[in-house]
């Protein structure tokens, strides 16, 4: 397991911590990323409150938070907002582009901070790119993406990426292959073994 000491940011090191404030139940709490140690972590960058694609990605995260629960994994999301313009847009419907009550964080990395940690802000626009990471239980990285600001994410995507990691972690003599999917095939990451996977598909 590696460091972050050189400044670029890959997975299988540990995933940068930070400390922020963020609306929780309508109420300011402080949240640490390592205080979810024990448990995977869905860290998600959107650019801004009040805008067009981040409320239908940060509502469909919420309401398939429990499909994340039942994974033992928490989601955060965050923006270079404040925790004011959180609250704000949290407190407006979603039929007047607000995103209304959540069922998980939202942060507020108004010193931009968390984004450049995470290697996902925007030097031209001053906001932060659609990133997506996957922290797992011991704070370690395992899976990154990053989307430009014009489209979003897919949700059973990363369903699909978090159950493989959960997958593989607890069957460390297995990989999943291309669309692999709860149930499916695995193969052994062996020369001879991994002919028994290929001579069936």
């Amino acid at each position: 397991m590696s460091d972050t000491s050189d400044g670029c940011l890959r997975v299988g090191q540990v995933a940068p911590d930070f400390s922020a404030t963020a609306v929780v139940d309508q109420s300011f709490k402080l949240v640490r990323l390592s205080d979810y140690r024990g448990k995977y972590v869905v860290l998600f960058f959107y650019p801004l409150d009040f805008t067009f694609v981040c409320p239908t990605e940060i509502a469909a995260f919420s309401d398939r938070y429990s499909e994340f629960k039942a994974l033992n994994t928490e989601i955060l999301g965050i923006s270079v907002d404040s925790e004011f313009a959180h609250l704000a847009w949290i407190q407006t419907e979603r039929k007047l582009g607000g995103v209304g009550d959540l069922n998980y964080p939202l942060v507020s990395d108004i010193k931009k901070e968390i984004s450049a940690a995470y290697n996902v802000l925007d030097s031209d626009s001053g906001v932060a790119l659609r990133g997506l990471f996957v922290v797992d239980r011991d704070g370690v990285l395992q899976h990154a993406t990053i989307n430009n600001l014009a489209f979003g994410r897919k949700i059973d995507e990363t369903l699909r990426v978090l159950q493989a990691i959960q997958h593989v972690q607890a069957n460390p003599d297995e990989v999943c292959p291309v669309d692999w999917q709860p149930g499916g095939k695995t193969m052994n990451p062996d020369p001879v073994k991994a002919r028994e996977f290929f001579a069936e598909v």
